[in-house]
């Protein structure tokens, strides 16, 4: 009998069976549409696979703790391949607009891609030391002037339009990127609270619900940044990216875009 059919026949049989003798069956629970399975479960994330909560966040800290640091004048020429345009080599992929732009336009001038700190370097005072604040997942090319537009600010929705910023929306208190990049960003933060928990002599970083956290070692919102993960699943070019820092740079791994239901199973 083919293995469907046999599934099928026993949950009648089962069913049929708790009818006859009067009782209940429990709820079955279905596995969440959002579970993943990796190449790495069985080897780099095998003491983390199956667990939840604080035991799950404890055993990811340990594993991506593992990590090869690189300077911060190194941080250019690597995103220059980790955020490559998978269409053209000569250029990177910029966050929050989207734009395609020339490699060689790396810099601090109007048309120029700089460093975003995704988590605000101010955000615990890391600054660009190497550690937090050369950590390559959540380093990525930026327009100069959108850049400076989103500034420390902390993650929520609404506001007004940037200028070039490829829909992403500003306001006083809070930056909301394009689309397509909102759960890059959810995964980027939720890695860096992670990988950061205040035992190498950096701030612990931790997610909260506010905005305006300052110079505290905080970034809101988690129920937004949540929200972003769900809705806005890890594409190819950030899986790409994930594996460009893990194979060629810092040997570590964002979980979050191997296990994007680890989020809801942590947080």
């Amino acid at each position: 009998m083919p293995a469907t059919q046999k599934r099928r026949w026993r949950t009648l049989a089962v069913a049929t069976s708790a009818v006859l003798v009067g009782i209940t069956l429990p709820t079955m629970t279905a596995t969440p549409a959002s579970a993943t399975t990796t190449a790495y479960d069985s080897t780099y994330y095998k003491n983390a696979v199956g667990k939840t909560g604080t035991s799950l966040k404890s055993s990811l800290h340990t594993i991506i703790s593992s990590q090869t640091k690189i300077s911060y004048s190194a941080v250019w020429n690597a995103l220059m391949a980790t955020d490559q345009d998978p269409n053209n080599s000569n250029n990177v992929i910029l966050l929050y607009s989207g734009v395609s732009r020339a490699k060689s336009l790396n810099g601090g001038d109007v048309g120029d891609w700089n460093r975003e700190h995704t988590w605000a370097k101010s955000h615990g005072n890391f600054g660009e030391v190497t550690g937090p604040g050369t950590d390559l997942h959540h380093l990525r090319p930026a327009d100069v002037q959108v850049n400076s537009i989103r500034g420390n600010l902390d993650f929520d929705n609404g506001g007004s339009t940037v200028t070039n910023g490829g829909g992403s929306l500003v306001d006083s208190d809070s930056f909301q990127p394009r689309a397509a990049d909102r759960g890059d960003v959810a995964r980027m933060i939720l890695y860096m609270a992670v990988r950061y928990e205040g035992d190498d002599g950096f701030a612990n970083l931790e997610p909260n619900e506010q905005v305006n956290n300052g110079s505290n070692p905080y970034m809101g919102k988690l129920s937004v940044l949540k929200a972003w993960n769900e809705a806005d699943p890890p594409s190819a070019f950030e899986e790409r990216r994930n594996q460009v820092i893990y194979d060629t740079y810092q040997h570590n791994r964002n979980p979050f875009i191997d296990h994007p239901e680890w989020v809801e199973a942590i947080w």
